[in-house]
């Protein structure tokens, strides 16, 4: 039976996987988006497993929020990245410091 612990695990294992991806890798922007989307998946995974356990739906309704706006977050970052990729013809981190104002 996977009880309520098994699924915070998984979120947590999740969780750490993506902040260590955010600070391991620094020079690629889709792997830094990549890793921001894999931290708000493993909250929301947190969201379905204590609303499946607590018998509440508002945490799955929650989820169908933080859904769109990672949806439209990916959307915005990948069309930057695109622009990015167009001007500087290069999509490093270290590339954007003329990006300061």
């Amino acid at each position: 039976m996977i009880t309520l612990s098994h699924y915070l695990v998984l979120s947590g294992i999740l969780f750490v996987l993506s902040i260590a991806g955010i600070f391991i890798n620094r020079k690629n922007v889709i792997l830094l988006l990549m890793c921001i989307e894999l931290m708000l998946l493993s909250v929301n995974m947190n969201f379905v497993a204590f609303s499946r356990f607590s018998g509440d739906l508002a945490g799955q309704v929650f989820v169908f929020f933080i859904l769109t706006v990672a949806a439209a977050e990916a959307a915005i970052g990948l069309a930057i990245l695109v622009v990015l990729f167009r001007s500087k013809g290069s999509i490093n981190v270290e590339d954007l410091d003329g990006m300061k104002g």
